[in-house]
């Protein structure tokens, strides 16, 4: 792997790179690619940056100012495993040509403001993040909406409800029922062989890799674990997990869905994201509080509670990641912390008396969150609860699906809706204007798009339930 750009242009020329890929993430989260013959790459690229138009990238710029800068981090070079022609691929950040700044409607630079915020305050140097990203595997994906009709249609041979289906060869009845695909061996478990190429895959792409297992609910649900990493690079690690894991789904003819609730009835899709702050090469969140926790983290943990509402529009970015964020399917509604409690929004890992392992685990997200935006929100509402002292409360150490009405109603709880969290970050953003890091210009312009694109024309258009509910009326 590539250190410096000098390292990249050597690489280029010893094997005879002919095409350079340029990965970039767009607002909602998307990866977005130009790819350049290897003369136009160079040393000034690295600093200067590639041009390409803006004006087409959701939620970035008017045609009428649409010239804009790719800088490639050559940290990031790594072969491309799924083009015919050797293909060296690098994510970038974008850059402002009338200006030289970073572009502040740029996720990957909000990022990299939010770390040297950090620095700036004092409280420490560097923020690991580990994202768990669960994701479904299906065999025939149809949908469709127009003024007559709308509908979708996903099947998986591991899907339950086929268990009553004639197949070729015969239905061997191997279908892992309802919220119990967690860890089945073959033959119910039937992905055995492409989760292990997706992950060896991931591997040679440069991501730190770790495990994979098949996930709760039936119908093919996953996951890869990945190991933790310095903030931007995790989110980097994450874009290529999606990229590879979408892409040898499709070599094998199935189709990966990370929406958060592609299925009626059975668990959703995740993203439990694991945190934590060092300084000097030392971990912050050791100490003798609960769970051995410093005073430095809970109060980290405080701040995430309390802007949790407005956080979940950046970590929960979609209208359906509030069907996952439902009681019943192992999703954490209610905003309380405890120590190994997978019940509760912010879990303790039970990492066991080395201080470097000690972290929190904010059980919210999901894999439709831009990683970028997510991660520089989380650390920032954590360092307001550090600036500011906030206490977490009590821990809640008992199954919070077992408490009864009255105690469920002492403890807040998630946002029902996308429009509701967004209601919430129109009203605490604060936090994240801190050390300029998000701009109120960005924060209006993500509420602006969501409820454009997103919230509005759901609202025009009718639901299949709804016939079922009153079409005979």
């Amino acid at each position: 792997m590539a250190e410096t750009a000098q390292d990249v242009l050597n690489w280029i020329q010893n094997e005879d790179i002919q095409i350079i890929d340029l990965k970039f993430i767009d607002l909602p989260g998307m990866w977005q690619h130009c790819s350049f013959y290897q003369n136009q790459i160079d040393a000034d690229s690295f600093v200067d940056g590639v041009a390409f138009d803006g004006s087409s990238i959701r939620g970035w710029k008017a045609i009428n100012e649409s010239d804009m800068m790719m800088v490639p981090d050559p940290k990031t070079a790594w072969i491309d495993p799924f083009y015919k022609e050797k293909t060296l691929s690098m994510i970038c950040s974008i850059k402002e040509p009338r200006s030289g700044e970073w572009y502040s409607r740029d996720p990957r630079s909000i990022a990299q403001k939010a770390l040297d915020y950090l620095s700036t305050t004092g409280i420490g140097d560097t923020a690991f993040f580990g994202p768990e990203a669960e994701f479904f595997l299906f065999n025939d994906v149809r949908y469709d909406q127009n003024e007559h009709e709308g509908y979708y249609h996903v099947d998986s041979v591991e899907g339950h409800w086929n268990t009553g289906r004639e197949e070729a060869g015969g239905n061997l009845g191997y279908k892992p029922r309802y919220k119990e695909g967690y860890f089945p061996v073959s033959p119910s478990d039937t992905l055995q062989d492409i989760r292990t190429e997706m992950l060896l895959t991931m591997k040679a792409c440069g991501v730190p890799i770790e495990k994979h297992h098949h996930e709760v609910a039936t119908g093919g649900q996953n996951e890869l674990g990945v190991r933790f990493n310095t903030m931007i690079q995790a989110a980097d690690d994450l874009m290529t997990y999606k990229y590879v894991v979408k892409n040898v789904a499709k070599k094998h003819g199935m189709s990966a869905t990370f929406m958060p609730k592609p299925l009626f009835n059975d668990n959703g899709s995740g993203m439990h994201t694991h945190q934590s702050i060092w300084k000097g090469g030392e971990p912050l969140f050791w100490g003798d509080g609960y769970a051995n926790l410093s005073q430095l983290a809970l109060n980290y943990i405080g701040g995430i509670l309390k802007h949790a509402p407005s956080l979940l529009a950046f970590t929960n970015p979609s209208i359906n990641s509030y069907k996952r964020l439902v009681p019943g399917f192992e999703a954490p509604v209610n905003l309380a912390y405890s120590q190994g409690n997978r019940s509760a929004s912010i879990r303790i890992p039970l990492s066991g008396p080395n201080p470097k392992a000690k972290r929190l685990e904010f059980r919210c997200p999901d894999a439709m969150a831009n990683p970028y935006l997510a991660f520089a929100a989380m650390l920032l509402a954590g360092i307001d609860g550090i600036k500011n002292q906030i206490d977490p409360g009590e821990s809640l150490d008992v199954d919070i699906y077992d408490l009864s009405p009255e105690e469920l109603a002492k403890i807040p709880s998630t946002p029902g809706s996308l429009e509701e969290a967004l209601e919430n970050l129109k009203n605490d953003h604060e936090f994240l204007l801190q050390g300029d890091v998000f701009s109120k210009d960005f924060i209006e312009n993500w509420i602006a798009y969501k409820i454009d694109t997103e919230i509005n024309p759901m609202r025009l258009r009718p639901h299949p339930y709804e016939f079922a509910l009153y079409y005979d009326a």
